[in-house]
């Protein structure tokens, strides 16, 4: 069993991370993952840019909660493979929601249904993202994954989780670290 690495200042919560070709198969290929949690029990972060099949009204009729039909096309992603029966909603405006906790510089994550019976009314966060599951490392887990060169790592950016269309993200991240993604090699060199 590997010792868990020492998490000291490095926390990566509220960061992005960033899928390399090594992971190229599996429910992260191509992913980019805003970081929510990130200490030396493990981490947790929601996917922002794999879209699931399933509509807002579906979601919403699910969870018994009065919305008029057609009035929102909401995007739901598939935050991550666990837990994902439950919903997590990314936002920016704090509000007053039952279970909402700061995640970052202006980010919240929301649990509680009452902001989705908002965003269906038209009065919830103007800025969202809704998720269904999260992603979950154990101890170490995620250290030894960067290790692996499975990810890269950079400073979450609200304009790109909330305002750069989902198929773009991963891309205009990799541009703010000055690399391009789609030319990424799946093998690691060493010197």
């Amino acid at each position: 069993m590997t010792k868990p690495l020492p998490l000291t200042s490095d926390s990566l919560k509220a960061h992005f991370l960033l899928a390399t070709p090594a992971l190229n198969r599996g429910f992260f290929a191509q992913s980019i993952t805003y970081i929510c949690e990130h200490t030396e029990e493990g981490a947790m972060g929601i996917v922002v840019n794999q879209p699931l099949e399933v509509a807002f009204e579906e979601v919403l009729g699910n969870l018994d909660i009065d919305y008029q039909e057609g009035s929102n096309q909401e995007t739901i992603f598939a935050g991550g493979p666990v837990q994902m029966d439950h919903g997590f909603i990314l936002h920016r405006e704090k509000g007053n929601w039952e279970t909402s906790e700061s995640v970052g510089n202006d980010i919240w994550l929301t649990t509680s249904q009452d902001i989705l019976t908002a965003i269906a009314a038209g009065s919830g966060p103007h800025s969202h993202l809704i998720a269904l599951g999260y992603a979950g490392w154990g101890p170490g887990q995620l250290e030894e994954e960067l290790m692996e060169n499975s990810w890269l790592t950079i400073k979450a950016d609200a304009e790109i989780l909330f305002d750069i269309p989902y198929p773009e993200r991963l891309i205009a991240a990799g541009d703010k670290l000055g690399i391009d993604i789609s030319l990424m090699s799946s093998q690691t060199g060493h010197a």
